[in-house]
């Protein structure tokens, strides 16, 4: 689901030029946090998007550029965007987007925990767990939590430790000393 945000008429300084920059009428812009936004960011910046390292305030600018889906949208338009609406931006792309949550237990972990994630890794792990590419347009953290849902039913049952196999069989014959009214 597309976020819509409405930037509002106004006049800003452009340092770099040294002329004023106006916007006269309101202007809407539906973005999308998605895998193909995604892809766009690092094959102009050449980096991993889905990384501890912090954005530069031009990285962050180009994010919201390809997040856009409205057409022919000029380029000092996005630096009319307010406080506000960068914030509900962040919220946006940090939302979940699904009623889906995990707990904090090794099952539930991706094998790819260790990895470093690109656009490229991604595609790889929705092909891996047959996701279609329409898949691609998704919210971004609906996408990867599919992929983790895909991971872990896909993978083999957990191997019970030891003790827990010990404990699994004590209960058994527990329950088969109770049902059959025996002692040993």
């Amino acid at each position: 689901m597309p976020l819509r945000i409405t930037i509002q008429p106004r006049d800003l300084w452009d340092e770099r030029s040294g002329k004023f920059i106006t916007l006269e009428k309101p202007v809407e812009l539906s973005l999308e946090h998605s895998l193909v936004s995604i892809s766009k960011w690092e094959a102009k910046w050449k980096k991993p998007f889905l990384s501890n390292e912090p954005k530069t305030e031009e990285e962050k600018l180009d994010y919201i550029k390809f997040m856009t889906l409205t057409q022919n949208v000029r380029d000092d338009v996005y630096y009319m965007l307010d406080t506000e609406t960068v914030k509900r931006i962040d919220e946006y792309t940090n939302d979940a987007m699904t009623a889906t949550t995990f707990s904090d237990n090794k099952q539930a972990q991706t094998t790819y925990r260790n990895e470093v994630i690109t656009s490229e890794v991604i595609y790889y792990m929705m092909f891996a767990n047959n996701i279609p590419v329409e898949f691609q347009k998704w919210h971004l953290n609906r996408l990867l939590a599919l992929i983790k849902v895909c991971s872990i039913k896909n993978s083999p049952p957990k191997k019970m430790s030891k003790r827990e196999t010990a404990a699994s069989y004590a209960a058994l014959n527990k329950a088969r000393r109770a049902k059959h009214h025996t002692k040993g």
